[in-house]
Order: C-alpha cells, then sequence, then structure tokens
C-alpha cells in the first residue's frame, strides 16, 4: 500500500492511498471536514467524512502528474513506468503550482 498526505494551502485535508490491490481510497481528515466543511479540493470531491473509492486514480489527482515532455524526464530521473500514476504522483507532486499538494508518507512500498 502507498499513501500520501494531501495537504490544501499547507493543511492536512486528507489521505489518499492506493491499495495492495490496486483500488485508490481518498477520505478527508476529520478536523478539516470540522473546519472547512465548503473548502474542497475539487468540485467532483465535495468535503465529506465518507471515503472516495475507485479502482482508478482519481481524476483531480491524475491531472496534476506531469505530462509530454516533462512526464518523460520525471519518469527516467525517478526510474518509474509512465503508467506508474500514483508512484508519478507521490514523486513529482509536492510542490504542485496550485492549492494542493502532495506529502508521500513514510511506509510507502516501492510499486
Amino acid at each position: 500500500m502507498r499513501n500520501a498526505n494531501i495537504l490544501y494551502d499547507g493543511i492536512k485535508a486528507g489521505e489518499l492511498m492506493e491499495t495492495d490491490d490496486g483500488d485508490y481510497v481518498f477520505q478527508y481528515d476529520g478536523d478539516y471536514v470540522e473546519q472547512y466543511p465548503d473548502q474542497f479540493i475539487t468540485f467532483s470531491m465535495p468535503v465529506r467524512m465518507e471515503p472516495y473509492r475507485d479502482n482508478r486514480l482519481f481524476p483531480f489527482f491524475e491531472g496534476l502528474i506531469p505530462e509530454g515532455w516533462l512526464l518523460n524526464i520525471a519518469s527516467k530521473n525517478w526510474k518509474l513506468n509512465k503508467n506508474d500514476r500514483m508512484g508519478l504522483l507521490l514523486a513529482c507532486c509536492q510542490n504542485c503550482i496550485g492549492a494542493v499538494s502532495v506529502e508521500p508518507l513514510m511506509n510507502n512500498n516501492e510499486g
């Protein structure tokens, strides 16, 4: 399992996990839900306590991953397969443009 904290303007908004089965789970942090109930990270994922689940990386997070020549550079530098979307997200999206950033957690397994 690989996971990361998702920060919104430097505040922990929630956690994104890739399970060992290849599914994805995003869950807003309880404190974030209480303090920022209207400050969602994307329109398609309003703030709520229930986790979001999918068998593909959520489109919002997919959109944070570099494309084109920048993707080529990132995949070569970190020796990641371009199809390893969670690996690319963890490697490339710590300092994204915009309010959302991805903070890899230390217990991540190499995929």
